[in-house]
């Protein structure tokens, strides 16, 4: 995958970072350079192979998680509107289409004002390049690469002061890019989706791209699949709930049938609604208890029929349980047992990595006995618990004073 560079931009971007406004952020514009000027500069150097990394680097419409560094962005625009009716295309297309270095220029002027404009901008190098592949393609692809200033570097300098500082350092290893039109195959254009690459806890460029969306991740997909799920559960138990519902309120309900209103909720359900918002809102959630084995079943087909590699993540206490998704029912099965918790895993066989343990020597029982052993293992818990419980209720016993 070979990019040859036609025309590059190169700009330095000081910013006082502890003032937000945009009037804190200067840039200066160093060189803007032809095919030519680029192969006999020191940037060739630093830049070399960038283009091809960023063009092989591989990202999902819908990513694994929000956090992801790579993500494929879409241009928006209104219901019947075309491509060229937004504004964040309308400048990657001039850029595209500069027919010299000087026309190049005055575009990647116009693009930095608008990078500027974006919160959180930080100082650095801000590099625009149109790059073509001339074995696959007529028209180039556009190229903006941010290096931030990097703190604390230094260089070895003479036997006598031995370091000196170096100012305005920028590491090619932390290079944020957007490449524009996005290909997601060798000899593939997407013209309605580019691909930027930033650090996970930057957002650089998703805020100075306004009119690009993102779809959602494949865990907000599930979480929204799953609330339409627990939606159609809730109709499904509508009627039976009306049925046993008090005489005043089926009787409201009905009028307001009969009125053509908004149905009206029992308490009982609008109650579930709002402990599911609640529950399904927490970072940590705990087993809920409300649906049969079955209806588990049935929704976790419905999940991997779309995500065939959606993952199971789950805590019992403190021991990690990861897996998939498909492996509900069939391999991996949850239960309760004398008021406990279980999670049973079967398979064909078990490997241990990191270190020798004596369990890798186990020669397992069968699943009776280990039931018979917990069960055991529970009556003497609750026998402790018992006999702590009554040396805390007995009066003190000790030696009374003299």
């Amino acid at each position: 995958m070979k990019f040859a560079v036609q025309y590059l931009s190169f700009f330095v971007i000081q910013s006082e970072e502890a003032e937000a406004d945009s009037a804190a952020k200067r840039y200066k514009h160093f060189q803007t350079l032809t095919h030519e000027e680029y192969l006999d500069s020191e940037l060739r150097s630093f830049l070399n192979g960038e283009f091809a990394r960023i063009g092989k680097r591989k990202a999902e419409i819908n990513p694994i998680s929000d956090a992801v560094p790579t993500k494929i962005g879409r241009f928006l625009v209104e219901p019947g509107h075309e491509l060229s009716s937004n504004p964040n295309y309308n400048l990657f297309q001039r850029i595209r289409t500069a027919q010299d270095k000087e026309q190049f220029h005055a575009m990647c002027d116009d693009l930095i004002r608008v990078y500027l404009d974006a919160s959180a901008v930080r100082g650095g190098a801000f590099i625009v390049t149109l790059a073509k592949m001339n074995e696959l393609f007529d028209d180039p692809f556009l190229f903006i690469l941010k290096c931030d200033f990097e703190n604390k570097i230094v260089r070895v300098s003479d036997e006598r002061s031995l370091i000196s500082k170096v100012e305005m350092a920028i590491n090619g290893r932390n290079i944020k890019s957007i490449m524009y039109p996005h290909m997601p195959e060798p000899g593939m254009l997407e013209e309605w989706e580019l691909k930027i690459h930033q650090a996970s806890h930057a957002r650089y460029f998703e805020d100075f791209l306004k009119y690009v969306s993102y779809e959602k991740s494949k865990p907000e997909i599930v979480s929204d699949q799953v609330a339409e799920m627990f939606a159609e559960y809730i109709e499904a138990k509508r009627p039976e709930v009306l049925a046993s519902a008090p005489e005043p309120e089926a009787a409201a309900a009905a009028a307001l049938a009969e009125e053509g209103a908004a149905e009206w909720e029992p308490a009982e359900l609008a109650q579930e609604r709002k402990q599911f918002e609640l529950w399904s809102a927490s970072e940590k959630r705990e087993l809920q208890e409300l649906w049969a084995h079955e209806r588990v079943l049935e929704a976790a087909a419905r999940l991997t029929a779309f995500q065939p590699e959606l993952e199971l993540k789950m805590k019992l206490d403190g021991v990690a349980i990861r897996g998939h998704m498909a492996d509900y029912g069939k391999s991996v099965h949850l239960a309760s047992f004398n008021g406990r918790y279980v999670v049973l895993i079967e398979g064909d066989s078990f490997t241990f990595d990191r270190g020798l343990s004596p369990v890798e020597l186990l020669q397992p029982d069968d699943i009776s006995v280990v039931l018979e052993r917990m069960k055991q293992l529970q009556a003497q818990r609750e026998a402790e618990a018992e006999a702590a419980a009554a040396w805390a209720a007995e009066p003190d016993s000790g030696e009374p004073e003299a």
